[in-house]
């Protein structure tokens, strides 16, 4: 019972992760940059791994696509080959999950079900890694160029995006963990055990009712007489 609540837990965090993770892709604020006037924000400057973008301050976006796949920088095309690998891994993560937790009707018997189970927790934490890794490249470079004094291009903050794929990430870990642990808790449920004594003989069965050899030793004349039938 105790693990199949694990497993229930494991894939609640484990969905919730993968969702938010999924959920950084097309979010538009990455890194951000805000140019203030005396009252108001004039232009808000924003970028995400797919185009780059401008607001004024009456709301009106500008936005420019990046022109060529093989023309951006590297850590660009890094961190979108690590989001879309962990967006994959946690699809077939959740599928080995349903397919792994006892409360399903499929998979097998219960230690193949353990088994899968754990294969579904190991590709949670694979895809928390890879939106872990993806996250924080990018704001590796945000932060280098923000704190560099060389630097004289605009430079960004940290986005929301950001924050987000990294508590996605977290989730996704701490859930496939869980589910490595669940098949320990399948490996040490009782199991029934049965000793085997050997084939009963016929004097082992006597001995069990004492009372047969005396009926076997007893006289048939004196059990079944004349009287016995009147």
């Amino acid at each position: 019972m105790a693990s199949t609540a694990s497993e229930i837990i494991a894939f609640m965090v484990s969905i919730s992760g993968w969702v938010l993770v999924s959920s950084t892709l097309p979010t538009d604020y990455w890194k951000v940059s805000t140019i203030d006037g005396t009252v108001i924000t004039t232009a808000t400057y924003w970028a995400n791994l797919w185009k780059t973008c401008v607001t004024d301050s009456t709301g009106v976006s500008n936005c420019k696509d990046f022109p060529s796949m093989l023309a951006l920088d590297g850590y660009i095309q890094a961190c979108r080959g690590l989001m879309i690998a962990a967006v994959s891994l946690g699809f077939f993560g959740s599928i080995f999950a349903l397919f792994g937790m006892k409360c399903t009707k499929v998979g097998g018997s219960d230690k193949a079900k353990a088994k899968i189970a754990c294969l579904a927790g190991i590709v949670f934490i694979l895809s928390g890694l890879c939106s872990m890794t993806g996250c924080s490249l990018y704001a590796n470079k945000i932060t280098t160029e923000f704190f560099d004094p060389l630097y004289v291009e605009q430079k960004y903050e940290l986005g929301a995006a950001l924050f987000i794929g990294w508590a996605g990430a977290s989730l996704c870990i701490i859930g496939g963990v869980i589910f490595c642990f669940s098949i320990s808790d399948n490996n040490k449920a009782p199991r029934m055990g049965y000793a085997y004594n050997g084939p009963t003989s016929v004097m082992s069965s006597r001995s069990k009712y004492p009372g047969a050899e005396d009926f076997r030793t007893t006289n048939p004349s004196k059990q079944f007489d004349k009287n016995a039938y009147v």
